[in-house]
């Protein structure tokens, strides 16, 4: 079990929120703040939302403020219709399902020429950088690659799908049931 796992158990609304992204996401970054005392709040990514989490859990006093935070933000999402966590992911898919959708149904070139153009900057960011003839400050080097990185990943996600299918097989197969928890 992956400590992403561990989280998803732990704080199930907070996770499927991070997953979510968007303002939903923004509020479980601020949450999750909040609850260990960060001066900002994380990054409103599942990433920065568990590495946050990741660093507090250790702390009895965090790990109890994000437990009460958990609670808290789901009382909260049910005010505004998310009975459970697996709602939340169902919008999630739902979201994804219509931007796909879309896509066939209007064959807008704009996703394609957007999409190119950031792999191709992202690679030739890398190649400019690693070969030498791009000089920059190393941290702007990372800083740099990690975004247009970052960014690739979006895109490539968005072309041949995520792992979140994958995850949900595995889910299934390791529950040995037939069914995701």
């Amino acid at each position: 079990m992956s400590f992403t796992d561990v989280v998803k158990k732990a704080f199930p609304f907070i996770s499927a929120a991070a997953a979510l992204g968007g303002p939903i996401g923004v509020m479980a970054a601020a949450i999750v703040g909040k609850a260990i005392g960060a001066d900002k709040a994380p990054d409103p990514t599942q990433d920065g939302i568990s590495n946050a989490i990741a660093v507090a859990i250790g702390d009895p006093a965090q790990r109890a403020a994000l437990i009460k935070a958990e609670q808290d933000f789901q009382l909260q999402m049910a005010e505004l219709g998310y009975k459970s966590a697996s709602d939340l992911a169902a919008t999630a898919e739902a979201d994804r399902a219509s931007a796909r959708n879309r896509e066939i149904q209007v064959k807008d070139w704009m996703p394609r020429v957007l999409g190119s153009g950031v792999v191709s900057g992202f690679l030739a960011a890398v190649f400019l950088i690693l070969s030498g003839r791009a000089k920059v400050d190393s941290v702007l080097a990372g800083t740099l690659i990690g975004y247009l990185s970052a960014k690739s990943e979006l895109v490539l996600s968005y072309y041949f799908g995520s792992s979140a299918g994958s995850d949900r097989k595995t889910e299934i197969i390791a529950n040995g049931n037939g069914q995701p928890h």
